[in-house]
């Protein structure tokens, strides 16, 4: 971690945020149907503060993704937006310096590397020699999965220089840059407009020295963050199914028992994946945060079932936010890999039995064997 800790602002009180969340669940009851609607309130989110949440790995990691979970209960789209902002936030504070940027920017993550869509990154005018953090750069060519390029003023963006990935942040005001309408059709996460977008010639800043994003501790541990935004969102319908459950409904009691076991074992992998990257912030969590994932991933296929059987047609038609999250959260937890991720815990499970016969420590690993105790 750079000495740009220093510039990172206060964060909010536990009790300031639980304020501002009760007025936002009062002003808004159902997640935002349409792109500017979701800007506004992302507008409103960074301008109140919000976003001041604990770093990961520094102590408070849970605490951090408590208040993903929340803004996920709220409106799941306004999360994706809000995740991907925090989380900009968090690289700058690993690998650079925060204190480059406008406080009020509003900043997405852009990391996808489709096939389809490249960006190549070259030195500025004059520049010469080795990259390292702060250069000036230049992008050009197409980023895909734009999330709420409509509603940000900011954007760190994956590239290439020549062979080498590389992250820069980029000013989206720029007239080299264009947000097009391509690439989103889904129903689901409507309001995010994750468009294709378009660098022509724009000048951004180097994030770090060359493949630092990708080797930082941090890569791994903010994908554990989105799990946590999962979470949230299977909250909400599970708040739903309580708040029509009734003593004289066995069959919905019966769902809503089994509703309860899915977030509760799901939130048990989220504490237990934030005590291990607070005691362990430098060491790889890639085992931890593909195995959480994939748990969420699971739980929220089951909670989507029951909720759906034991409520039946009515929410999806008459209820605006039930109906929303129910669209919008199949859709957000498709960023696991599902089976490919899967497949990488097994392998990894059975190097490390290759590796070593002998019990791991527990402190060398995420995974301490199928025990009760580590």
């Amino acid at each position: 971690m750079t000495d740009v800790m220093e510039s990172v602002p206060p964060c909010l009180s536990a009790s300031e945020f639980a304020a501002s969340l009760r007025r936002l669940t009062a002003d808004w009851p159902h997640p935002a149907a349409d792109p500017e609607s979701l800007a506004r309130r992302l507008r409103h989110l960074v301008a109140s503060r919000l976003d001041r949440i604990d770093l990961p790995a520094q102590g408070r990691t849970l605490a951090r993704w408590q208040r993903l979970s929340d803004i996920a209960a709220l409106d799941l789209g306004l999360a994706k937006l809000f995740e991907g902002h925090t989380d900009a936030l968090a690289i700058l504070a690993e690998i650079s310096r925060l204190g480059r940027y406008p406080a009020t920017a509003r900043w997405g993550v852009w990391a996808a590397e489709p096939p389809f869509a490249r960006l190549t990154l070259r030195q500025a005018s004059g520049r010469t020699g080795a990259l390292v953090d702060g250069d000036d750069v230049v992008l050009d060519g197409t980023k895909a999965w734009c999330s709420g390029a409509h509603a940000l003023t900011h954007a760190l963006v994956t590239g290439w220089f020549e062979e080498i990935p590389c992250l820069a942040a980029v000013d989206l005001s720029q007239p080299g840059v264009q947000v097009t309408t391509r690439g989103w059709a889904a129903v689901g996460m409507a309001a995010t407009a994750s468009v294709e977008v378009e660098f022509e010639n724009v000048e951004a800043t180097l994030v770090g020295d060359p493949e630092a994003y990708l080797r930082r501790p941090g890569f791994w541990q903010g994908g554990i963050g989105v799990a946590a935004c999962w979470w949230g969102g299977a909250r909400r319908i599970g708040e739903t199914l309580l708040a029509g459950a009734t003593p004289g409904d066995p069959h919905r009691l019966a769902h809503l028992g089994m509703v309860d076991l899915a977030l509760y074992n799901g939130a048990a992998r989220l504490r237990e994946a934030a005590a291990w990257i607070d005691a362990h912030p430098a060491e790889n969590a890639q085992f931890i945060a593909l195995s959480v994932r994939a748990a969420i991933d699971d739980m929220v296929a089951t909670i989507i079932e029951h909720a759906g059987r034991a409520l039946g047609a009515a929410p999806y038609c008459r209820d605006a936010a039930f109906a929303r999250m129910m669209a919008d959260l199949p859709v957000f937890v498709r960023q696991t890999h599902a089976e490919r991720d899967l497949e990488s815990i097994g392998r990894d499970l059975l190097q490390r039995r290759q590796d070593d016969k002998a019990p791991l420590p527990s402190d060398a690993s995420p995974h301490h064997g199928w025990r009760l105790m580590s």
